[in-house]
This record gives structure tokens, sequence and C-alpha cells, in this order.
């Protein structure tokens, strides 16, 4: 099936204001498993021209933004959260190895929290995982990807925690 930008953010807002919650992030993630198998949409949102992030939609009423993201080399990022707000990661190709991390100890004063790794786990093309708020994870890559990604607001400039590893 064909799928454009306009459909799949018209259908993205429809599910998310009947459900402003994880069931609807859900059916938006199964969603954009579906989008993820259309090729043409990939090679139009996620050509070489595209930065590390792009906006390519933001939904006026909800908030929501449509991120497309072409990696070129290895990066791994440090544990973070979304912080009141959430995201979906979607793979269109290469591999992302996520990871997910249990609080030990919130931040404080200005410093760091602390989390421990609970578990890694490849994010192959075609596969989607949501992180609702406070989910704490960690994205690695050793070599190019291409991402389609949903944030639950714009991040940048927005408050989110930031982890040390124990």
């Amino acid at each position: 099936m064909t799928h454009t930008l306009e459909d799949f953010a018209a259908a993205a807002h429809r599910i998310l204001a009947a459900e402003p919650n994880p069931q609807g992030r859900e059916k938006v993630c199964a969603l954009l498993r579906e989008v993820l198998t259309d090729k043409a949409f990939v090679a139009k949102h996620l050509g070489d021209d595209v930065p590390e992030r792009k906006i390519i939609y933001e939904d006026p009423q909800l908030g929501f933004c449509i991120l497309a993201h072409v990696n070129h080399g290895a990066k791994e990022s440090q544990p973070h959260d979304h912080g009141k707000y959430w995201a979906i990661y979607g793979q269109a190709e290469g591999e992302t190895v996520m990871s997910d991390w249990q609080l030990v100890e919130p931040s404080k004063d200005g410093k760091p929290g602390k989390v421990r790794h609970v578990r890694a786990y490849p994010l192959k093309p075609g596969m989607a995982k949501l992180y609702n708020e406070g989910d704490i994870h960690s994205p690695r890559r050793d070599g190019p990807t291409r991402l389609i990604r949903l944030e639950g607001r714009n991040m940048e400039g927005q408050p989110r925690g930031t982890f040390e590893r124990v």
C-alpha cells in the first residue's frame, strides 16, 4: 500500500485525538510499522539530502511531530527520557540497538540521575518502538541508519532527564 505523509499524519491525529494515551500511541506505532514498509515513502522522506533531524510534520492541534532522521556514521547516545512527552522510533534502514534503563536515583541539584541497564535489543527495518513519558532509553548505531520518529512535542529546547550509567 502506498502512503503519503499527509495521510499518515491525519491517521495519527485521528488516533491520538480519540485515544491520547499509551493505547493510542501503540496504534500509531503499529501504523508506523506499516508505513516503514512503503519503499516510496521511505525514499521520498529519507533521501540522502535529509539531515540527522528534520521535522517533516508538526500537528497544529495536538503538538506531536513526525521527524525524518538520516544518520551517516556510528553514534551512541546517553540514556535519556523525553521529559513529560513520549517518542516512537521507527527503523526504515540500517539497525539501531536500543537499550532500556531502570532509574536507580533521580537527578537532583542539577546533577544527572543514575540508571541501571535492563536490556538491549535491535530495531531492524520495519520495526517501531514506543517510549512513554519517563521511559529511559538510549540508541546506538554502528553504521548508517534511516528512521521516522514521532515525538509527543518537538523536543528541541524541552527539558528532559539526563542520566549516568551505574
